[in-house]
């Protein structure tokens, strides 16, 4: 029997100092995020002094690993002008923020001379990645992951770099 492959939530669990997330896509056509973009489209903005109205459980669950010290940083490598996809996210992030993420933006054209993997992905302690692919409509594909030392030092060295460059969430507007 094939091993059994751990959940986001559990491999977040087992973090212990660091979760970086790297973006790339202009645009994702999620099946969770569908409802809330169309709404997004129709005029919706959550009310950020309405806290119970936009939590849900992916912000207590970064809320918790926060609470135990572990560092969750995400970089979006966007296109400029962005794309309505990355404005509908823009303006959603600040319950990232509120919930403990360091979120930052960075220009396509600022990346250029970075050396990046071919998906987004998450990495963990600077040891397991998790790929995330998608289609090319951007639905989920399903996840891959690694726990190669030179995966792994190719993601840190992308993150990190790509975090140097790039505009903390409230100094980068859309």
């Amino acid at each position: 029997m094939p091993p059994k492959v751990p959940t986001f939530a559990e491999q977040l669990a087992a973090a212990r100092s660091s979760a970086v997330h790297l973006e790339m896509r202009d645009s994702y056509s999620v099946a969770m995020e569908i409802e809330a973009f169309a709404a997004w489209r129709d005029g919706f903005r959550h009310d950020p002094s309405d806290r119970a109205s936009w939590w849900r459980p992916w912000l207590t669950l970064i809320e918790d690993t926060v609470a135990r010290g572990v560092e969750v940083r995400r970089v979006r490598i966007v296109s400029e002008p962005v794309s309505e996809y990355i404005r509908f996210e823009h303006a959603g992030t600040f319950t990232n923020v509120a919930a403990g993420e360091q979120i930052r933006w960075l220009p396509r054209r600022q990346a250029s001379d970075i050396a990046l993997p071919g998906n987004d992905f998450w990495l963990f302690d600077d040891r397991l990645v998790r790929f995330n692919h998608f289609t090319g409509e951007g639905e989920s594909a399903g996840p891959s992951f690694s726990d190669d030392p030179a995966v792994a030092r190719l993601c840190s060295a992308a993150f990190a770099s790509a975090w140097e460059r790039a505009v903390p969430h409230e100094k980068y507007s859309v």
